[in-house]
């Protein structure tokens, strides 16, 4: 069996073609980018022609239309078409007023930053995405930064995370300090993880969107709320409360291994008919969690230590808990098995994730060849 352990795709970029407001902007932006490169010719004339620059300069607005960098243009207002702006982690207020500039927002960079100083609760603008208007004074910039909430005040836990994989994820869009996800999983009963779990959080943090309050939101707080969706999931599908721990730990294995979700409730089957016949799960990817390792990577070595106590190779039955957070294709695959007498799976294409199933060794191993040959094929 191979293991699946590739990352979440990325959200593709929207292929729509840009309206006329986006076609403005960009023309804008463009304009900006050719003035800026003028300027820098000019700078080098007036160098040349020495004392005589002086006079060139101060009268620069008037012979070229450029905005003098000097000076603090500012837009009279109130501000014209919406334009999204990306503050970046740790953008101080230069850099804030580079991106405002940059997308229309001010007409200079240090008409931003003078309004950024003056107002006490410009300390308070924290990263993300926000609404702005294009042509805004500076002040009216500053001011719309610290009253408005970021577009992008959601946090998104993809299907297959581990917790490790979630609180690094936690921290960026939410700026709790790791350390702080750290002590709050020290103390499983603070965010109401039920006993079954054994003080181990692995499974338990539901994948999905949850939105953002900022300055409110604390590990404790998000992790609580993971879990309480997690349980009103499992309470939804009829699950017995006791079987809880028992369906995210056969959950989780199937979603690291099934890429497709047809071939998850395959999977469920063979892992049933192997638990029932008394076989080792060999599981790539529960050795390679137990590994702290990708599946890809493991090695002989690897499988063979029993030290690992999520070594489906050296240890029969499940493994001690879930190895990743489940979907709901996972869960009910294991809650509904599809009929078969498999025992064995095999992903044949990495690319596509093909994976083939079989009741025989043999034929598993007529499987594996066809493995072989594409990865010898596409190395």
């Amino acid at each position: 069996m191979t293991d699946l352990f590739t990352a979440p795709p990325r959200p593709q970029a929207d292929p729509s073609f840009p309206g006329p407001r986006s076609d403005r902007r960009a023309q804008r932006r463009r304009r900006r980018s050719r003035r800026g490169r003028s300027l820098v010719v000019l700078l080098v004339a007036l160098v040349l022609v020495g004392g005589s620059g002086y006079a060139i300069w101060t009268n620069l607005d008037s012979l070229t239309g450029l905005t003098n960098p000097l000076e603090s243009k500012d837009f009279p207002g109130p501000g014209g078409d919406q334009v999204n702006v990306e503050i970046p982690e740790g953008a101080t207020g230069t850099v804030m007023g580079q991106q405002l500039y940059e997308a229309g927002v001010v007409a200079s960079v240090s008409a931003f930053t003078t309004a950024f100083e003056a107002n006490p609760d410009s300390v308070s603008i924290r990263p993300g995405t926000y609404n702005m208007l294009e042509e805004m004074p500076a002040k009216d910039a500053v001011a719309l930064l610290v009253k408005s909430e970021r577009v992008d005040l959601q946090l998104t836990i993809p299907e297959g995370y581990t917790v490790k994989q979630i609180v690094e994820r936690a921290v960026q869009v939410t700026g709790v300090p790791a350390e702080d996800f750290e002590a709050a999983l020290e103390k499983p009963s603070e965010f109401g993880l039920p006993k079954q779990a054994g003080g181990n959080a692995e499974g338990w943090l539901h994948a999905g969107t949850y939105p953002l309050k900022p300055d409110e939101d604390t590990a404790v707080g998000l992790l609580t709320e993971m879990v309480d969706r997690t349980e009103q999931a499992l309470r939804k599908k009829d699950i017995p409360t006791g079987g809880w721990q028992t369906v995210l730990t056969k959950a989780s294995l199937v979603e690291r291994e099934g890429l497709h979700a047809e071939d998850k409730p395959k999977i469920a089957r063979a892992i049933v008919n192997r638990l029932e016949d008394g076989m080792i799960l060999q599981i790539d990817a529960a050795v390679a969690y137990g590994a702290d390792k990708p599946g890809t990577e493991l090695t002989k070595k690897d499988l063979a230590n029993a030290k690992n106590k999520y070594n489906t190779y050296q240890h029969t039955g499940l493994p001690p808990g879930p190895i990743a957070t489940p979907g709901d294709t996972s869960i009910d695959a294991v809650l509904n098995p599809a009929p078969g007498d498999w025992k064995y799976w095999i992903t044949v294409n990495l690319d596509t994730g093909e994976t083939k199933f079989s009741e025989t060794y043999e034929q598993h191993l007529a499987y594996q060849q066809e493995l072989r040959e594409w990865q010898a094929a596409n190395s």
